[in-house]
């Protein structure tokens, strides 16, 4: 099975980080996990990527929570749209959220980078039917 090159985690909550990371690595999906705790590291991790000289390269899927402190996931994606960077790598992004607020769906789907709104906990299946939908590996 082809893999992805690398996925990101922005997620503050440290057991979820654990359990997404080794769900992930179970599944053998991808070669490196990035783990962010707000929306500004993952930023800047992102700004580091775009820079011509960098190592890293821009992840594949990026999934991304909404309630972090210092820069959730709202003003993460204002900033990220805003970007010069935007669009040309074309990270895919996930909001993985446990908000069941109609306000949250809304405004997450006022944003043309998000691609799929998920209910937490990640799974098999959902990890396995994110990557059948938009990469065609699992």
């Amino acid at each position: 099975m082809k893999k992805l090159n690398s996925i990101l985690l922005v997620e503050d909550d440290d057991t979820v980080n654990f359990y997404n990371e080794f769900l992930l690595m179970q599944l053998e999906v991808t070669e490196s996990i990035v783990i962010r705790e707000n929306g500004e590291e993952a930023l800047k991790y992102l700004e580091s990527c775009a820079n011509e000289s960098a190592e890293e390269q821009f992840p594949d899927l990026i999934f991304l929570d909404i309630n972090m402190p210092i820069m959730n996931g709202f003003e993460f994606l204002e900033a990220y749209e805003n970007k010069p960077f935007h669009g040309q790598a074309g990270p895919l992004i996930i909001m993985l959220t446990t908000s069941l607020h109609p306000n949250d769906l809304n405004r997450a789907n006022s944003f043309d980078s998000i691609s799929e709104y998920v209910y937490k906990p990640l799974t098999p299946d959902k990890v396995t039917g994110i990557l059948n939908k938009h990469f065609q590996i699992a």
